[in-house]
């Protein structure tokens, strides 16, 4: 029988978890006034149930600080403040570094490439980020209807068609209970 190791959290996830916050202080989730950083928090959280550590939880709090704040800037700023393994995670989560970005299927294509070929630790990351959409999706839905779908540069059918390549090329490396959820 494989033993549990013992994961804490250390005085550095919490700086992260600061740092993510000022970063995403006047962003609200698209289509709601939730605070952005509730995103980050149910992404951390998945991460950590989901068996990551510190690092992986770090990244998951910063997963979208590159393309929502700042680029390339940003990212070096978390490789010096949380190290280069937590920088490599949020890069291979980001879509993007160009300001602005690029066309939406573009954006895309291209990360659904790069998840085909990403860490496990990215694969991670990832797959509690969409998880964690796809349930505010689902949610807003039900209390909407199809105007959500208005919110999304993809559209009903592109958005649809975007998470069901993503759980493919995350299946594609290996499938876990985040992407079986998320299917």
């Amino acid at each position: 029988m494989k033993t549990r190791k013992k994961r804490r959290l250390t005085a550095r996830f919490r700086k992260a978890l600061v740092y993510a916050a000022e970063l995403h202080a006047n962003q609200r989730r698209k289509g709601s006034q939730e605070p952005y950083i509730g995103h980050l928090l149910g992404v951390a959280s998945l991460v950590l149930q989901h068996g990551g550590d510190e690092d992986e939880a770090i990244a998951a709090l910063l997963h979208d600080a590159v393309e929502d704040q700042g680029g390339r800037p940003t990212l070096r700023a978390i490789r010096r403040k949380f190290g280069k393994r937590v920088a490599a995670i949020v890069e291979g989560c980001s879509d993007t570094f160009e300001i602005p970005k690029p066309p939406w299927p573009e954006r895309k294509k291209r990360h659904l490439a790069k998840v085909r070929r990403a860490s496990a630790s990215v694969r991670l990351v990832t797959a509690a980020d969409k998880l964690d959409n796809a349930r505010a999706i689902l949610a807003d839905y039900r209390v909407v209807g199809d105007r959500l779908w208005s919110r999304f540069n993809g559209g009903k059918q592109g958005t649809l068609r975007y998470y069901r390549s993503l759980v493919e090329a995350l299946r594609a490396a290996d499938s876990n209970p985040l992407v079986e959820e998320l299917d």
